[in-house]
């Protein structure tokens, strides 16, 4: 048996765990103490002559700056009111979240320049083969152009101006916001493991850095491919992951394994934005909730000299988006600031007005408990690296770049360069949804179209003589706007009446259109224990 195969099996061996409780002492033990580890080969966790170093075991998993801890459980999801609007798409339904981490506001103008301040950089829209990664990702700009209205307001004075820095951003795509949700996770992960002493902090601003060329990527960096540069100083490397063995081999292996240096953003699930939404902490009473009502169940202001007005920002009636002057109800003709008004009893912010937000989920008229009453989530699309026969893997590059096309013509990219180009291996963006391929009469047929049943509008583009990118409407006769390309949109806005403030309502909208009324907020995966965090008794 050649070394390497039995360092692979002293490794795997190694990486067993168990208690020592029951069987070793002869007796049971009482729950709720602190348990001991050891390993099954005899050696001692974290040993520096050992093989295998787990690292500092953490019982709390702390949030990122501006992320709100929500803890899992089980609620009434969709609509318990009269369904007035006979929309048939969200009755209720009994579901398990875990928990997980959302952003206590939406993400801001603010934050989204700093994106596109990146963005603008790194690579350069003068540049030929750059112009269309900073472009691709500016909001919409005739959001707020209306036909019938005095047109004195652009996304430009909305985005760009300091006054405007803590609204919503608005006029992003769906697929915008899942490129800036991949972005965010690089720099995040990039600033942290700086502020550890792992990453050289000074190769941005190096002299001889070319932009475009160095880019962190956190996946990159969890595959040990990463082309930027370590920190000189070794030892806050080593102290960094508790490791003191001396074997380079060793350390590297370990490395790959540390989960809590790198954090995934994303956007939420409609299933956990509609739970954080509704703040149900505060009705609830030993293990029931007192009712499904919103934290501002009135949203009005109780007490004090504002007592009688809003606490949400929506339309309060035709021509009414903010009250009288002097006086006004939620005081924002638009949008207004993230913080303005109170948060839940989650400490999460704006998530019934202000603006509607995109989720991750694929839309349907159904939400299909039958098949999964846990952590529901309709879109899951699995994709790998594409190898590259060097033993390596494909990676998009100045020459490469794809892009998706949006409504409006723009061009956003699908990865930025230097980050691995993937294929898709299975997607199920349309299982159980009633389409041929749902059947049990399934047959091995690739011919069978999974849109059919839906028949929606079918999108192409053609190019003018000025080389602009124009989506020309489907003239055939279609019965459904819905597609695997149409998101679910949450929450009420600034221009709805206060039907839409229900945390069960649901819209949808395709990913490839920009409204001035839909905004989004980012969500992590909680890494720690799924164990409730309730008082044992």
């Amino acid at each position: 048996m050649n070394k390497g195969r039995i360092f692979s099996l002293v490794l795997a061996a190694a990486s067993l765990t168990t208690f020592v409780g029951c069987a070793s002492s002869g007796g049971k033990k009482k729950g709720g103490g602190t348990k001991t580890f050891t390993s099954r080969t005899g050696w001692k966790p974290n040993d520096s002559k050992g093989w295998f170093f787990s690292g500092k075991q953490k019982q709390n998993v702390k949030g990122w700056p501006g992320m709100v801890y929500i803890e899992g459980g089980s609620f009434t999801m969709g609509l318990t009111k009269d369904d007035v609007m006979h929309d048939w798409n969200n009755s209720p339904v009994r579901m398990q979240v875990k928990s997980f981490f959302i952003g206590e506001t939406e993400v801001t103008n603010y934050e989204y320049r700093e994106y596109l301040t990146w963005l603008k950089v790194v690579f350069p829209p003068e540049e030929t083969l750059y112009k269309d990664i900073y472009n691709g990702a500016l909001p919409d700009e005739s959001i707020f152009n209306n036909t019938l209205s005095r047109d004195d307001f652009s996304t430009e004075n909305y985005m760009f101006s300091q006054e405007f820095s803590y609204y919503p951003v608005v006029g992003v795509t769906w697929l915008q916001a899942v490129n800036y949700c991949d972005w965010l996770t690089d720099r995040a992960n990039e600033r942290e493991l700086m502020n550890k002493g792992i990453l050289a902090k000074d190769y941005y601003s190096n002299e001889e850095y070319n932009y475009g060329e160095k880019t962190f990527n956190t996946e990159q960096y969890k595959k040990n491919d990463s082309n930027v540069s370590e920190a000189i100083d070794s030892t806050k490397l080593l102290k960094s992951y508790q490791i003191k063995s001396t074997n380079t081999r060793i350390q590297n292996a370990n490395r790959l394994t540390r989960s809590d240096d790198v954090q995934q953003f994303r956007l939420p699930s409609e299933a956990e934005w509609e739970y954080a939404a509704l703040g149900l902490a505060g009705n609830r009473e030993f293990n029931q909730y007192k009712g499904k009502e919103v934290t501002q169940n009135t949203f009005r202001e109780e007490k004090g000299r504002n007592r009688g007005q809003y606490l949400d920002n929506f339309r309060q009636g035709r021509g009414d988006y903010s009250g009288i002057g002097g006086f006004g109800n939620d005081g924002s003709a638009i949008t207004n600031d993230v913080k303005k008004f109170p948060s839940n009893d989650y400490g999460v912010y704006g998530m019934l007005g202000n603006v509607s937000e995109w989720t991750a989920d694929i839309y349907r008229p159904i939400i299909d408990d039958e098949a999964n009453d846990f952590n529901y989530f309709r879109g899951n699309t699995f994709k790998k690296n594409i190898d590259d026969g060097n033993g390596g893997f494909v990676k998009y590059n100045e020459e490469n770049i794809e892009y998706d096309t949006l409504n409006n013509g723009r061009l956003v990219y699908k990865g930025l360069p230097g980050s691995y180009k993937k294929e898709i291996t299975k997607d199920y963006g349309n299982h159980r949804d009633g389409d041929t391929k749902s059947t049990l009469n399934i047959t091995n047929d690739e011919n069978i179209k999974t849109s059919d049943m839906y028949n929606s509008p079918v999108r192409r583009f053609i190019v003018d003589q000025n080389g602009k990118v124009i989506l020309e409407k489907d003239s055939s006769q279609r019965t459904s706007e819905i597609s695997d390309e149409v998101r679910v949109v949450k929450g009420g806005s600034w221009r709805d009446p206060i039907y839409w403030l229900d945390a069960g309502q649901r819209r949808y909208m395709h990913q490839a259109d920009a409204t001035s009324w839909i905004g989004f907020r980012v969500a992590q995966d909680y890494k720690g224990s799924k164990e409730s965090k309730r008082t044992r008794r």
